[in-house]
């Protein structure tokens, strides 16, 4: 079997390719938080040499843990809203749709146009789950995916926002929020503690990446503009996790305890 190669210049869209090992090694575990089989599939097609990564088991919990949440979120999102617009940034070789997807969602892909291109030699797009090829930061896809008043708008962004500056997550909640009034979102973000530890675990690795964005409380956005407001915040520590063994007593910690965190904004009122 031929394999297939990301054939990308961008740090950060070599990250898609550690999110997709931590969840097929994950899918792998009988006791899986979470079974990712199409993980594992694309695994065994991709060109790479997954043996760069060192994942160590506090990291592997975490990130399906936050996996997890993430589809959590947009299932209690669906439950109130089923014929919403979801846009996923940032999307990688995520498979969100197909484990939460509940036959009425029209969802969008989007990414930077070489993980699109990636991404689509390995998963098929479907009606209502096309891939748009495009930088977060072209504003080309808002006519893309446009605006319809009766609709309601969702936004995800797990593991991007933090690889970003402070100003470049802020003009994009000023974008959703003016081209999409009334929208959600959902992203996690990292305390300026974390962003320097994860920061030193990435030097230590092969990975080039670098994160910028350092979130110091879920309620800073909200000082950005009036209409953006904090709906819900969940953090790794919140409940027991056996997984997490002796790091279950970050939770004593607080600047541990809260240090990374996903978080549930509203972007102003839907237009009338």
């Amino acid at each position: 079997m031929t394999k297939i190669k990301l054939q990308s210049q961008d740090m950060i869209a070599e990250t898609l390719l550690t999110a997709l090992y931590q969840r097929a090694i994950e899918a792998s575990r009988p006791d899986a938080l979470l079974c990712d089989e199409t993980a594992r599939r694309l695994i065994a097609q991709i060109d790479y040499d997954f043996n760069r990564f060192t994942l160590n088991k506090m990291d592997q919990v975490n990130t399906i843990l936050r996996v997890r949440q993430f589809d959590r979120f947009v299932q209690d999102f669906l439950s109130r809203h089923p014929s919403a617009v979801l846009i996923n940034l940032g999307c990688g070789l995520d498979t969100r749709f197909e484990r939460v997807d509940n036959g009425l969602v029209e969802w969008y892909n989007l990414d930077l146009p070489e993980v699109i291109e990636f991404r689509c030699k390995l998963m098929a797009e479907t009606p209502r789950c096309p891939s748009l090829g495009y930088s977060i930061f072209d504003q080309a896809w808002v006519k893309r995916v446009g605006y319809h008043p009766t609709k309601s708008y969702l936004f995800i962004a797990e593991g991007v926002f933090p690889y970003f500056t402070e100003e470049q997550v802020k003009s994009l909640f000023m974008l959703f929020m003016r081209e999409f009034p009334g929208c959600e979102l959902v992203c996690d973000g990292m305390s300026p503690l974390m962003v320097r530890i994860h920061n030193l675990e990435l030097s230590s690795s092969k990975v080039a990446a670098r994160l910028g964005w350092a979130l110091k409380d879920g309620r800073q956005p909200e000082t950005w503009a009036g209409g953006i407001h904090l709906l819900a915040d969940w953090y790794y520590f919140d409940r027991p996790e056996p997984r997490l063994g002796i790091f279950q007593l970050m939770r004593y910690i607080p600047p541990l305890a809260k240090g990374v965190g996903i978080y549930h904004y509203q972007l102003g009122n839907p237009a009338t």
